[in-house]
């Protein structure tokens, strides 16, 4: 059997098919490319059960991950992140069968793990000697993490307003650090004008095709660790949307394997009200979002105005019979706070956004009794200490406590 049963990649836009085992960025006419497996092959050789004893982590689907050699996987040992029953909070939305997949205890602390694993892997085979991306913070923290652990030269430009510890964690990586006094889609520009004068690896969202094929692996591991089975509703905080776009390529390609039934959940993308593109185009019931004049939001990693992928993610969304959702950061941070006071879960903001969503979508009956809800938290509430307010008394030595 094959470690990987990748076959071509292709446009999803006007169907051009690429080679995979040399360099590929966009398609000509300017999509995203996506990869492809030989599914009718694979389907007779492989099942559940193979998975049996296998590594806990996302390498466990290698047959549906595009590495072809397991000597290039660059891991920090990512992926089969926690499905936690949210009882309290549940009860208190509503919602019986309530979530969260908690990608808060993956490595670099975030999601962004799963794609930088997978996309450095396939750069690593592909002799990649320098990749170069914009970030809002995450992604090229975990970029650069990864790349370092392979021996790939990294640089990262991100806004000056980013968190401050995937600064860091860019910077003590080695990685040639920039900051724009902008949003991403400034410090894409950038990236862009840096690609075409240095011949480097764009690793942009979307512009390589291998992130998507990491970030997939989360839809995997929901229905695995839900025995099989397919939830009702995903909610999903949508930036650029390559989570999404590829939660819902993993449901289909597992369908197509006769893995699970021929069944999507109704997928949900949640974006601050802020930054919302993505729900402008759904509610118009475009295919295509519009830029986003000024946006801000406290939940910094979905502060995308404009996204490669949109088109994707909004297919994803009508085909599902989902939805998409906007948050204003008061009701984000407010259910942050309530995460952490009922289930003890210091989620990050954009985690906080899709359970204030569900929330809003069970008071408004969008989402039913009985039904089973899964709420992704994208990271770790640690890596966003500016969040929380606090006023703590400060005791002198022999104060006695006073019972609040």
């Amino acid at each position: 059997m094959k470690f990987s049963y990748i076959s071509h990649l292709h446009c999803p836009k006007c169907r051009e098919k690429y080679e995979f085992n040399i360099i590929q960025q966009l398609c000509a006419c300017g999509s995203p490319l996506l990869v492809d497996y030989d599914l009718q092959e694979l389907r007779k050789r492989w099942d559940p059960a193979a998975l049996a004893g296998r590594s806990n982590d996302l390498w466990r689907y290698h047959e549906l991950l595009p590495v072809t050699d397991p000597d290039n996987i660059v891991t920090l040992g990512e992926g089969m992140t926690p499905l936690l029953r949210m009882d309290r909070l549940g009860a208190a939305m509503g919602i019986g069968q309530l979530w969260m997949k908690d990608e808060g205890v993956i490595p670099t602390g975030s999601f962004k793990a799963r794609g930088a694993a997978v996309g450095v892997s396939k750069a690593k085979e592909l002799a990649v000697q320098e990749l170069a991306m914009p970030t809002n913070g995450n992604a090229g923290a975990a970029w650069s993490l990864y790349a370092a652990r392979a021996g790939i030269r990294a640089t990262i430009v991100m806004p000056v307003g980013a968190p401050e510890i995937t600064r860091n964690e860019c910077a003590i990586s080695g990685a040639n650090l920039y900051l724009v006094n902008g949003l991403i889609s400034d410090a894409g520009q950038i990236v862009g004008q840096a690609v075409k004068e240095y011949g480097l690896f764009d690793a942009s969202t979307l512009k390589e095709p291998y992130r998507i094929e990491g970030k997939k692996t989360m839809g995997l591991e929901i229905v695995e660790q839900l025995q099989w089975k397919v939830p009702d509703v995903i909610l999903y905080p949508t930036g650029g949307g390559v989570g999404l776009i590829g939660i819902y390529k993993a449901l289909k390609e597992l369908i197509e394997l006769g893995w699970i039934e021929d069944k999507l959940p109704r997928l949900v993308a949640v974006q601050a009200a802020g930054c919302a593109p993505i729900v402008k185009a759904w509610e118009e019931g475009k295919s295509v979002s519009e830029f986003w004049e000024n946006s801000a939001t406290a939940a910094f990693g979905i502060n995308v105005p404009k996204a490669l992928g949109d088109f994707l993610v909004l297919e994803a969304i009508y085909d599902s019979g989902g939805c998409a959702v906007a948050i204003d950061d008061d009701a984000l941070l407010k259910e942050l706070e309530t995460i952490a006071s009922l289930e003890g879960a210091f989620v990050c903001p954009e985690g906080a956004a899709t359970f204030a969503a569900a929330r809003q979508l069970r008071e408004g009956g969008w989402i039913k009794e009985g039904e089973t809800v899964i709420a992704l938290n994208t990271g770790s509430g640690i890596k966003y200490p500016e969040t929380v307010k606090v006023q703590v008394p400060v005791l002198e030595p022999g104060a006695r406590l006073s019972r609040r």
